[in-house]
């Protein structure tokens, strides 16, 4: 089984290999129709779209797995139309190969252009959200790239039935049909086959839980971008408009929040805890989530708070479970942030410019917001599409990851028979 697995898996990766030399050449008018393709298939499949996924759903269910991920796990109509509009916006962006970055000519009259060309080969290892699927292979198109996605047992016959839709719909495109893999086994041997492609695959973008990006990152052979986890803050000053910091608070921590750009920390500063902290939490409380504080904190909200550990500080719950803690002053909140954070996205509510600079130049994370919710860190929300993912490192991409972050560079060099 794993000598078969072993090679299927080779196969792919070699034609994808061959196969990204020709996407690279892809017009945009090509690609663009690609993506019509897609929307198509999508639009005229969404029955069968939801029923594949009840498979999936009912499989959750039956394994008692949390709200929060059978949420991820959930395609309705409204989450594939969202699907739909992905592609749509891919299409409508500018397309980032052949951008000429920066032109010069050397004294010698060499001329010297630093153009935007495709990584190569992307491979995607993701769980739980099936339109993962449609968005990075839309995103790999649109920038050149052949793609190799490997999604999670959990979302096992909706991935599948996605790829089947969008394999069909690229059938009569100028896309070859070797630019779009899918590793479809559940077992778990796949993902050790796919990390040793080194020869073939060009970068790996882990997708889910802190378990799974550190598997990626420490058995790859190919350079991985990453974030393990999403430790979203939010800080409220004693200079903020504490009704926007309550909207801005709630949101960020209950809209969603099984997803990484979720708050999972509160940070509240000492003049305007006793004030801000009873009004929030009764909010919170009625949305279902617990809130465990520091001394201070349960010292306001009495039995509305469970006593925080220190374990509670650096983790991220995906669930509705919220850290709190009283701060002296901006200073002590951004050293938390550091301290504790994921470097992902982290937040200030405050009517003060200073404060919101000093916040924005000292907080190290990939985004940092002033007076919003920090669940606007998406590729879609950004206007790039879509993403492939959400990177906290610090080479090559940070922040959502779109078209241009799946580009690298090449110089072109046109002479008129210099020698050296």
């Amino acid at each position: 089984m794993s000598r078969d697995l072993s090679q299927k898996i080779v196969k792919s990766v070699q034609q994808a290999k061959r196969a990204a030399q020709a996407m690279a050449l892809l017009s945009t008018r090509q690609k663009n129709d690609a993506l019509k393709r897609m929307i198509r298939g999508i639009q005229d499949n969404v029955d069968y779209l939801v029923k594949e996924n009840r498979k999936d759903i009912k499989a959750a269910e039956k394994e008692n797995y949390s709200a929060a991920l059978v949420d991820r796990l959930l395609l309705n109509d409204k989450r594939i139309a969202g699907m739909v509009q992905c592609l749509k916006d891919t299409m409508k962006i500018k397309d980032p190969v052949g951008e000429v970055i920066k032109t010069f000519e050397r004294p010698n009259g060499l001329k010297i252009k630093k153009v935007r060309t495709p990584i190569g080969v992307i491979g995607i290892i993701y769980e739980s959200r099936p339109n993962v699927t449609s968005d990075c292979i839309g995103l790999c198109l649109k920038s050149g790239n052949a793609v190799i996605l490997k999604g999670g047992k959990e979302a096992y016959y909706s991935n599948k039935a996605i790829f089947k839709v969008i394999k069909d719909a690229l059938k009569d495109s100028d896309v070859p049909v070797e630019a779009i893999v899918q590793v479809a086994s559940t077992d778990r041997e796949s993902v050790n086959i796919l990390l040793k492609q080194s020869d073939y695959v060009d970068l790996i973008v882990p997708r889910g839980g802190e378990g799974l990006i550190r598997f990626v990152a420490e058995h790859s052979h190919i350079p991985v971008v990453k974030h393990y986890k999403g430790v979203c803050h939010t800080y409220v000053s004693d200079k903020a408009d504490l009704t926007m910091a309550q909207q801005i608070c709630v949101n960020a921590k209950v809209q969603r929040p099984g997803v990484c750009n979720a708050m999972e920390t509160m940070l509240v500063h000492r003049g305007v805890a006793e004030k801000f902290l009873p009004k929030v939490a009764d909010e919170l409380i009625e949305h279902g989530v617990e809130i465990r504080g520091d001394k201070s904190t349960v010292k306001i909200l009495k039995s509305k708070a469970k006593p925080a550990k220190e374990s509670d500080w650096p983790e991220e719950y995906l669930d509705l479970i919220l850290a709190v803690r009283v701060v002296d002053d901006t200073a002590q909140a951004i050293d938390h942030i550091n301290t504790y954070g994921s470097s992902h996205s982290d937040a200030i509510v405050t009517k003060n410019k200073k404060e919101a600079d000093l916040f924005l130049k000292a907080v190290d994370s990939s985004s940092v917001y002033v007076n919003a919710s920090t669940r606007f860190t998406d590729g879609y929300e950004f206007g790039f599409g879509a993403e492939v993912g959400i990177s906290t490192d610090k080479l090559h991409a940070r922040g959502p990851m779109a078209l241009e972050e799946l580009t690298t560079y090449k110089y072109e060099i046109h002479g008129s028979g210099q020698t050296k």
